[in-house]
């Protein structure tokens, strides 16, 4: 009720002020233009009631919309004024009458906002409205800690396609509490523990000898290899046995997670502006009709699972959730939620970063040559790279932390944090109910920071060993605190094995011309699938 009445609040000064502009123009529009007759229409505007009042209210108007960050801080700055101790200066975009910033939140949204800060020299906060909703967003390491750190933003903001999709339920988008307090301490001990990531080794393996078996073959059939597909294809198998035992409902649950990153991605107004009729598309109901079939699917193999009691000392994460002392167990549709939201995160994360790692090595020849050399060294003549050969691996952890810095996965969007009280960041005091974003591209490719930000230098994390855990907010393509990627540990021991077998097994030239161009949707992909010549060796 309190969101809808500071809705319909927004919505009509903006009306009101939009209206006020527009007859404004047409006054000035009718104005005549010679000199004797600008005094005769200057008298009458003086003595127009009308006119007059046009003037003053849109005057007044002006102070809600040309405020920094836009007509979403207009209070704010009211506050600032009347605070006896102001606090430090906020910056940021005026932007659009009613949309605010939203027009700039495109495939290119890290890039704009980057941008944007640097000319304003907001780089440690800069604030922006997205319709009515206040934002804040940090391109500076010092600020992101306080963000990703401070207690204070505990929660996410959720979309309506995401909560209609169960997510509010899941690890990731649950508010702070009890239960997610118990989601994060499953999450931590038993789905994603060392001993849990070793187990699943084998699995890793086994869809690495798959995608270089699928490689070779698109290649003899065609010529050429659509390494996405074969990626996407090899981790959704990956995700499906990780989490279920098995890939019995492989194209059913392939589709779903299609179509929900269809969704997820999708613009839909009623996420900013909480009408129903702004839902264009209908994405609000397709997500509602999405869930049904998520739950008809994911509780059907949960229920025959549990009825034929094939769970013990496997380490699926099905198994793991169901072998769980009876204190610690979770309700049905709760296990339905994680493992779906499981399956949704997991299916693309990797595969999109090594797309961008082949990218890259198909460009760099110099790179995957040493890079096959440390692996030839390493590995001999072993059917199999291992988990524990990595850390013998130094470059190749320096090429995919490379990429990770150049092309984060999650650049902007999956930063989202939600102010849960009043709450000050670098003296800047920062209201209650505020977005926080960590622009993280912004970051790792800020010049001030980083050598050369925009050359691909695997060799610099030769020189610093710099972790991309968390601890350090120069590169964190995970997250960072308490709200930081659980599964980061197993992203990257999939991402370095698979990438190790690709490189082992063959020489990856270009088959056409490689553009490195962006397109921010769920996750930072490639816009142009990457399409590749491989030489076996």
């Amino acid at each position: 009720m309190k969101t809808t009445t500071a809705f319909f609040s927004f919505l009509t000064s903006s009306l009101v002020s939009l209206a006020l502009v527009l007859a404004l123009a047409l006054v000035l529009a009718l104005a005549p233009t010679t000199a004797t007759t600008k005094f005769q229409f200057q008298n009458t505007l003086s003595s127009s009631p009308l006119a007059t009042l046009f003037v003053t209210l849109f005057a007044i108007s002006l102070n809600y919309w040309l405020v920094p960050g836009g007509f979403a801080w207009r209070n704010y700055h009211h506050r600032q004024h009347d605070n006896e101790k102001p606090n430090a200066k906020l910056t940021g975009p005026m932007g659009w009458p009613i949309l605010g910033t939203l027009p700039l939140m495109g495939s290119l949204a890290h890039a704009k906002l980057a941008a944007l800060a640097a000319s304003l020299n907001a780089k440690r906060l800069m604030a922006l409205s997205l319709g009515p909703t206040p934002v804040v967003i940090s391109s500076h390491p010092e600020t992101a800690r306080q963000i990703l750190f401070g207690s204070s933003f505990s929660d996410r903001p959720i979309k309506e396609s995401a909560r209609a999709l169960m997510f509010e339920r899941a690890i990731g988008f649950a508010p702070s509490g009890t239960y997610w307090r118990h989601l994060r301490r499953i999450a931590a001990f038993h789905m994603f523990s060392p001993r849990r990531i070793q187990g699943l080794e084998s699995l890793r393996q086994r869809v690495a000898d798959v995608m270089v078996k699928s490689a070779w073959k698109e290649m003899e059939e065609k010529g050429v290899v659509d390494i996405r597909g074969v990626l996407q294809e090899g981790s959704l198998c990956n995700i499906l046995e990780s989490v279920f035992g098995s890939n019995d409902k492989g194209q059913e649950l392939g589709d779903m997670v299609k179509e929900g990153y269809e969704l997820i991605a999708k613009f839909n107004l009623e996420d900013y502006f909480p009408l129903k009729f702004l839902d264009f598309h209908g994405v609000k109901r397709r997500c509602h009709t999405l869930a049904a079939k998520v739950v008809s699917a994911v509780g059907q193999i949960v229920e025959e699972r549990k009825r034929d009691g094939s769970f013990v000392g496997k380490n699926d994460f099905l198994s793991t959730l169901l072998s769980l002392p009876k204190e610690e167990r979770l309700g049905d549709s709760d296990m339905v939620a994680i493992l779906w939201e499981m399956v949704f995160r997991g299916t693309d994360t990797v595969a999109i970063l090594l797309e961008w790692v082949m990218a890259r090595m198909v460009l760099h020849q110099d790179v995957q040559k040493k890079a096959r050399e440390e692996i030839n060294t390493c590995i001999g003549r072993r059917s199999h790279v291992r988990d524990s050969d990595i850390a013998n691996l130094p470059y190749l952890q320096a090429i995919v932390k490379e990429v990770l810095r150049m092309h984060p996965p999650g650049p902007l969007l999956s930063w989202a944090r939600l102010a849960v009280h009043d709450v000050h960041v670098d003296k800047v005091l920062v209201p209650v109910g505020t977005t926080a974003m960590v622009n993280m591209w912004a970051i790792s490719h800020d010049p001030s920071i980083w050598e050369d930000p925009w050359a691909f230098k695997p060799e610099r994390f030769l020189k610093e060993d710099v972790s991309i855990m968390g601890s350090d907010l120069r590169l964190a393509p995970f997250g960072a605190g308490r709200r930081v990627c659980p599964g980061r540990a197993l992203g990257l021991a999939t991402a370095h094995l698979w990438l190790a077998e690709l490189l082992r097994h063959f020489t990856w030239l270009p088959a056409q011309h490689v553009d490195l161009s962006e397109s921010l949707r769920l996750s930072m992909e490639m816009k142009t699938p990457l399409r590749c010549v491989v030489v076996r060796r």
